[in-house]
């Protein structure tokens, strides 16, 4: 595919900070559809007579392959530079997907349609981070996504109220159907995005080749050559993730364990989402300011998790929920943002899609652990948390000490 020609499209008629608001109200619309999937796909799973160690693997290997492929489509974003073919493919594939889960009579259909949703995600996301990358010049990558992931978390707190009100009414089928509508508007809005900004990388001048089909700087070089502190990064988040369970295992808990309404249980997810939009502004604020050094509180709220989130007290569970949106939402935002300042530019799709394949095989691990060791022993499952999430406690400290101004 011939690259993207900065210089010979059209102009972009959005600025730089409100093209980042913009995406994220279609990121709020997308994630209106599959973060309201999301809420109800664990206990949605268990009527199909799945155990927890079966739906921590499926969520596990969800996320894993939303983000173990980026490793494949982040340098196809780098190498082709056709960031909006990218971004609007995998938003259609994650909208078309999330409605038929409302549709499977059985549980391999059922299986295939989540992975499908993720796979959607593993497809938009590296081109669409590039492209918010370009757009951080002169805004600061810590507040661009903030902006973006607070926008995104507010899809994610709506869906999972709508699917709520459907489950109530008719049951998990009705809840998925729903989502149909607000994935339209999504798709709606991204084609009039993209004719709003053919060029993203203008906003960042220096970052792209100006002509079409010149190589980028240091095209030859291996993709897994980043700096000391992008690889220390990626194992720190390894084993946050690794002790972190998936919403699937634990809403499989409020259903299986009946501590909360099925009807309840996108409510809860909602709160979560809540939290995590209020937590990614807080972390984009922190991270411009003191780097990553913010992040020794990660491991401390994931340590916390199953200890809520796994007691058969719905107050617990309520706050268990809080501090794991809280968690999330430090992560999405920090780490793209952390990305996009250790990687240079012609990389960055390359570094957002190594880091997050490294960010997916761990939760994909650390989801199929948890899951079995819910089915084995609680107090098995609470040990073993603990001590993955003082490992990477130990592993953010070298990382807190590098100097802020370290860069590739």
């Amino acid at each position: 595919m011939p690259a993207e020609d900065v210089t010979g499209a059209a102009p972009n008629r959005l600025g730089p900070m409100r093209f980042v608001v913009a995406f994220g109200v279609v990121s709020m619309a997308a994630d209106f559809v599959y973060e309201g999937a999301r809420s109800i796909v664990g206990p949605y799973l268990a009527t199909f007579g799945a155990s927890a160690a079966v739906v921590g693997v499926v969520t596990g290997a969800g996320e894993a392959v939303a983000l173990v492929f980026r490793l494949f489509t982040g340098p196809l974003s780098d190498r082709t530079r056709r960031y909006w073919p990218l971004s609007i493919a995998g938003y259609v594939i994650t909208v078309v997907a999330v409605p038929l889960l409302g549709a499977v009579t059985a549980f391999w259909q059922a299986v295939t349609a989540v992975i499908a949703e993720r796979f959607g995600k593993a497809v938009r996301t590296p081109a669409r981070d590039t492209m918010l990358g370009f757009a951080s010049t002169g805004i600061g990558s810590g507040r661009t996504f903030a902006v973006h992931e607070a926008l995104d978390q507010s899809g994610a707190l709506v869906g999972p109220l709508v699917v709520a009100g459907m489950v109530a009414l008719s049951g998990y089928r009705l809840g998925f159907a729903v989502l149909a509508v607000p994935g339209a508007v999504a798709v709606v809005l991204l084609v009039w995005l993209r004719r709003a900004v053919p060029a993203p990388a203008a906003y960042a001048p220096r970052a792209e080749p100006a002509t079409t089909g010149t190589a980028p700087p240091g095209g030859n070089e291996p993709w897994w050559r980043f700096s000391r502190l992008f690889w220390a990064y990626s194992g720190f988040t390894a084993l946050t993730m690794v002790g972190f369970a998936t919403f699937g295992v634990l809403s499989y808990h409020l259903e299986v364990d009946a501590v909360v309404p099925a009807w309840e249980i996108p409510l809860i997810y909602a709160a979560a989402m809540g939290f995590d939009a209020l937590a990614a502004l807080g972390s984009g604020w922190l991270y411009d300011r003191v780097g990553l050094r913010g992040l020794v509180v990660l491991p401390v709220l994931a340590a916390a998790v199953p200890f809520l989130s796994f007691s058969d007290r719905p107050g617990l569970v309520w706050a268990g929920a809080l501090v794991w949106g809280a968690a999330m939402g430090i992560h999405e935002s920090t780490m793209r943002a952390a990305v996009t300042d250790l990687v240079p530019a012609h990389k960055r799709g390359t570094g957002y899609g190594t880091f997050t394949a490294v960010y997916g095989l761990a939760w994909l691990a650390g989801g199929a652990s948890i899951g079995a060791l819910y089915d084995t022993s609680r107090t098995a499952l609470h040990v073993f948390v603990v001590i993955t999430q003082a490992a990477a406690l130990l592993a953010i400290l070298p990382i807190a000490l590098a100097r802020r101004d370290e860069r590739p």
